[in-house]
């Protein structure tokens, strides 16, 4: 069984983020990067698909700052190789990303065709989730998101796939392979590795670079930020005190010197 998955790095939200001087861009000088979160999560469900069909799992990342680190934990953890498409735009939104994923997937020799091509349900920077679905538009795959658990029929060439949806509803679906899934949880947490085996991997394996391919005109986004600000400090709730005849009162005097009513 072949599996790819598609790594982002996202700004750690934990670290204050600051916009930059151009007014359009997060200040790079102190922003740290790290795995997308359900990356890890699409991630680690591939390695336990690997571990129960065998197979290979590659793992695939635009280059970004601290890429590398999170490549070679994904080694560590057992994905047997990693690559780094180098040279495109770092600050490129999800849908030129996707554009430039796909054409990474379609020349770089031995990557396709793959039973699964796995990525995150969605990232702080794509709430939409929309990578998986534009990498399944793009390389004319069937795609299923907010998927929590896979269990694939090799012979049969198909896979059945968990879906959530709102309401804590679940629904059961099967899927042709190849196919492309955003994952929302593995069946099992990630995996910790220890800093120790990360370095080993660092020393004993090796991130193939690979330049990106040219952007075809579809990659050009079609939104571009026109500005980024801080959310604006506000004053505090006004609380209403009293019966409910008395705050019914309060509430109207607020909105009628406001115009409202």
């Amino acid at each position: 069984m072949k599996i790819i998955v598609l790594l982002k790095m996202v700004p750690d939200v934990v670290e204050e983020l600051e916009v930059a001087a151009d007014g359009k861009t997060l200040d790079s000088e102190f922003l740290r990067l790290i795995a997308n979160e359900l990356d890890a999560q699409a991630l680690e469900e591939a390695l336990l698909l690997k571990e129960k069909y065998t197979g290979t799992v590659t793992v695939v990342s635009l280059d970004a700052p601290e890429v590398d680190d999170a490549l070679f934990t994904a080694l560590a953890k057992g994905a047997d190789r990693a690559i780094k498409i180098t040279g495109g735009d770092g600050a490129l939104g999800t849908r030129a990303g996707a554009y430039l994923l796909a054409q990474a997937l379609s020349t770089i020799q031995g990557l396709l065709p793959a039973d699964l091509i796995l990525t995150g349900a969605q990232a702080i920077d794509d709430l939409d989730g929309l990578t998986a679905p534009l990498i399944s538009h793009l390389l004319r795959l069937p795609q299923l998101g907010i998927v929590t658990k896979v269990s694939v029929d090799t012979a049969a060439g198909v896979a059945t796939v968990l879906r959530e949806f709102p309401g804590g509803v679940r629904g059961e679906y099967e899927i042709k392979l190849p196919a492309v899934l955003g994952i929302q949880a593995a069946e099992k947490p990630p995996r910790y590795v220890p800093v120790a085996k990360v370095r080993a991997a660092m020393k004993s394996q090796v991130i193939h670079s690979v330049p990106a391919p040219m952007m075809a005109d579809g990659g050009v986004a079609l939104l571009q930020v026109a500005a980024m600000a801080k959310p604006e400090v506000t004053e505090h709730a006004q609380m209403l005190r009293g019966s409910p005849e008395e705050i019914a009162d309060q509430l109207c005097e607020i909105l009628a010197a406001r115009g409202l009513v």
